[in-house]
């Protein structure tokens, strides 16, 4: 779903860490609502703590995933189906798209009880984080007092919910590398960019890399934190709040002596479920910004677009979609 912009201009100049990241407290619901609806609106990104996600479960799976990465290319490399899913290393998506990274990427279909692509222990991880994004959507639904308070959650508790699960592994970066053009030290791992989804539940390990963009512009660097996790506003909330919520653009840059893990859940909904302002939140005589779109149109643009490409820019009110 996701893509990384080849030769990006790199950023040179470390920016200042976000100290302002507001902290939401999970275990206080009726003040957590009203907080992550402000976060949504200032910045389009928030942290949660008291989430009920086990910490065992998330430093077992991370163990376990860097046993994964730290097998050797060959092996790897076995796991490599065909596009999207799967492992795969600097080349992303069908673009010729780059970064200093490897991933493991697994959609929804590989969630299913039957699937062998996961261990009991990631799947177990992938349910308690599928919980938080329901719980964490009713409180945005309660928030903005619209009803029911499963408007958004639902699209996640559906059978057919279009999710994402992807395992992020940036090794430490050399001055340069042979196979790619000059790198420098903090070089861009992943570059700027929106997720397509409603929200994107991410945690990674102590090694910062994680930037974000504010709305006047400014890049920032998010301290890291493995015991919380950090909630994007995705591309497809931005839509259903008819603008008042902001997806959050965002980046990674690497380390040149450690490496970062990332685990990141991308709450989809249906293909066919059909994407629009909705209706409660929608004033008297407020107009949609805009057209009524599917999340499989949404994302069939996506594949056709560069990663730091205003995808939303083609379903403003009167444009028409690359599909």
């Amino acid at each position: 779903m996701v893509m990384l912009l080849q030769n990006q201009n790199q950023n040179q100049n470390k920016p200042p860490n976000f100290t302002a990241i507001p902290v939401i407290d999970l275990s206080h619901p009726d003040d957590a609502k009203n907080l992550i609806v402000k976060a949504c609106q200032d910045y389009g990104f928030f942290k949660v703590v008291n989430h009920g996600v086990p910490l065992w479960l998330v430093s077992q799976l991370e163990n376990q995933t860097m046993e994964f990465f730290n097998m050797s290319q060959s092996e790897k490399n076995k796991y490599c189906p065909p596009y999207p899913t799967g492992y795969a290393t600097k080349t992303i998506g069908p673009n010729g798209d780059v970064g200093w990274l490897e991933y493991l990427l697994f959609t929804s279909n590989d969630f299913s009880t039957n699937s062998k692509t996961f261990t009991s222990l990631a799947k177990e991880y992938v349910e308690a984080v599928k919980k938080l994004g329901c719980e964490i959507l009713e409180l945005v639904a309660e928030g903005l007092k619209i009803e029911p308070k499963s408007v958004l959650s639902r699209m996640l508790s559906d059978d057919k919910a279009d999710t994402i699960f992807r395992l992020n592994h940036y090794p430490p970066c050399p001055d340069t590398d042979p196979d790619m053009d000059h790198r420098a030290t903090n070089t861009i791992g992943f570059g700027e960019h929106t997720d397509p989804h409603l929200i994107s539940i991410a945690r990674s390990n102590t090694t910062s890399g994680l930037q974000i963009c504010l709305p006047n512009g400014t890049w920032v660097g998010v301290p890291p934190d493995h015991t919380s996790f950090f909630i994007n506003v995705d591309d497809m909330l931005q839509v259903m709040t008819n603008g008042r919520f902001k997806s959050v653009k965002h980046r990674v840059v690497t380390d040149k002596l450690k490496s970062r893990v990332s685990m990141i859940y991308f709450v989809g909904p249906p293909l066919m479920e059909k994407i629009a302002p909705l209706g409660s939140l929608m004033e008297p005589g407020e107009e949609s910004m805009y057209d009524e779109f599917t999340w499989f149109e949404y994302k069939s643009c996506t594949y056709k677009t560069r990663l730091a490409d205003d995808r939303l820019s083609f379903f403003h009110k009167g444009c028409h979609p690359l599909v």
